[in-house]
């Protein structure tokens, strides 16, 4: 293989096709052969290579490989590796920060590194094409296509930059041999990508009230949201700001979705997650979900959509990590089995407030809801709780709730919320709003409901706040490295007794591990070795 290909090796020729589109925003199988040559010439070609774009995005996650919300969730506090006592110890070496927990587990993110870099070059092959596309018949066209694009190449670079932080950084469609940059050039341009998808998204594009049909669009307040987002980590991380948004910016953008009067806090917390909120009906095997808020409810600012008709014929596009936080081997419905990943940490259970009720809508208890027949000799690092948000679900007899081909691992469809409105309202509050206790208010008054006491705000006081609001979201990991490396190697310190297919086991995360990785993770030794070692591998990795 030719040293050019190192970042997109076998995926490239498929992205250099945008065949995975159609005229449906999540039906992404190809309906024709469509070549460059023969392509983008109309408004509708570019909306088809749009579709390809988040289509792009959702395979960063649908295809199987290390997805960025469980590296997210197995490096953070709350969570252990889990998995089964049989399996490798991949996520042993994300969870310790330390290689030598699986010394062989060199290429435990090529997989991600390769789908995230296909999906950026789909955005970059469609910016490329807009100047030759017609859009004389709707002169607003353009920036709409082009204000989403550019939404979509900023998430997948800012989950990149996180995670590796010295990355290729690719802003044309080549498969040039390109040297990692300097983490505050991808930051910047991660930043005019957002600012621009802010100006250019008309704001009646998508509104909220026609979510049935458009839930899943980038918008301009998904942008500005996310912007603050970017800001808030890379300026507590990196101690600056420099990247071209200041606080002011990102705090008037969290403003103006608030003011947009288009999203709300939905009024139960459990009525956000299938698995917290359905109920058994066993008279008729099915699941009572008219609790459950839906998808395109009136709190997600963004969501990664997917949907349950995946196959192995060639349709991938159902949640593949949600099956990862099943119980191990264990239908007890509402609650679907699964692989065992991510045991959610005793410690970290004891913590919440009693009278929160996010607690019992967050995390499965094994022993206090009576789930009998747990096969403890096949689960590795056991706390007796599990994450219950992003569970999959199961029918009353047992059988996996899923639609499709009802295959377990293919065909779940519960969508990740990327941003929720409760995390607009409390960076918000972190930004200095003048409304910060009202925010941050809000957020609690619907957690304790009746038992609601105020709580001051404060930086401190939200940052432990949102380690509740959004445990297991894919947030934690990210909000403990942007309180300081020695801060971040503080609370990830660990020292807690599991049980690993039974026997005793005591899972060790020390400061040190963790400060030599600087929270990165480990580059694909793959990937440095198709760029004739143009790629420099992560402190603490070798």
């Amino acid at each position: 293989m030719k040293k050019s290909n190192y970042i997109f090796s076998s995926i490239l020729m498929s992205s250099l096709l945008f065949s995975a589109c159609s005229s449906s925003f999540l039906d992404v199988e190809p309906i024709t052969s469509v070549l460059e040559n023969n392509f983008y010439k109309t408004i509708a070609d570019a909306d088809m290579a749009l579709v390809g774009c988040y289509d792009g995005y959702q395979r960063t996650t649908s295809n199987g490989s290390q997805s960025f919300y469980i590296t997210s969730e197995v490096a953070a506090d709350n969570c252990f590796g889990g998995t089964g006592t049989t399996d490798g110890r991949s996520f042993q070496a994300i969870d310790r920060f330390d290689a030598a927990q699986s010394p062989s587990d060199n290429n435990i993110f090529d997989g991600t590194w390769s789908d995230y870099y296909a999906g950026i070059f789909r955005c970059n092959t469609l910016l490329g094409k807009l100047e030759g596309t017609d859009f004389s018949s709707d002169a607003k066209a353009r920036a709409r296509i082009e204000g989403e694009t550019r939404f979509l190449r900023a998430l997948m670079y800012f989950d990149l930059v996180r995670l590796f932080e010295k990355i290729p950084l690719l802003t044309t469609p080549t498969n040039e041999n390109m040297p990692q940059s300097e983490p505050k050039e991808v930051y910047k341009l991660i930043v005019e990508d957002l600012k621009f998808a802010t100006k250019n998204i008309p704001a009646d594009a998508y509104p909220k009230s026609a979510s049935a049909t458009n839930d899943g669009r980038a918008t301009a307040f998904a942008a500005q949201s996310l912007l603050a987002r970017v800001y808030l980590f890379y300026s507590g991380y990196y101690g600056a700001e420099d990247i071209g948004v200041t606080k002011a910016e990102a705090l008037a953008g969290l403003e103006e979705v608030i003011n947009s009067g288009q999203f709300s806090l939905i009024p139960d917390f459990k009525a956000l997650w299938p698995a917290s909120s359905y109920i058994p009906v066993a008279s008729d095997n099915s699941l009572d979900v008219s609790n459950y808020a839906g998808k395109g409810n009136a709190e997600v600012v963004f969501a990664q959509k997917f949907n349950n008709t995946s196959n192995y014929e060639g349709y991938i596009d159902g949640n593949r990590w949600v099956v990862f936080l099943g119980l191990r081997g264990k239908n007890w419905s509402p609650y679907g089995q699964g692989w065992g990943a991510c045991t959610v940490s005793k410690k970290f259970f004891n913590e919440f407030d009693k009278n929160d009720t996010r607690k019992v809508a967050s995390i499965i208890d094994i022993d206090g809801e009576k789930i009998a027949d747990f096969d403890l000799k096949d689960q590795r690092e056991y706390t007796g709780f599990a994450i219950k948000k992003y569970a999959p679900t199961a029918l009353p007899d047992g059988t996996s709730n899923t639609g499709g081909s009802k295959d377990m691992q293919l065909s779940q469809d519960q969508d990740y919320f990327v941003i929720r409105y409760a995390d607009v309202l409390l960076m918000a509050a972190e930004l200095g709003s003048a409304n910060a206790q009202k925010y941050f208010d809000e957020v609690r008054k619907r957690a304790f409901k009746n038992n609601f006491k105020a709580v001051t705000v404060s930086k401190t006081a939200i940052l432990q706040e949102r380690a509740f609001e959004f445990a297991f979201e894919g947030i934690r990991y990210w909000d403990i490295l942007r309180q300081g490396l020695t801060n971040a190697a503080s609370i990830l310190e660990t020292s807690e007794d599991v049980l690993s297919g039974s026997v005793a086991e005591k899972v060790m995360i020390t400061k040190d591990k963790f400060l030599k990785t600087r929270g990165f993770m480990q580059i694909p030794n793959k990937q440095i070795t198709l760029s004739n070692g143009n790629l420099k591998q992560n402190d603490g990795w070798n």
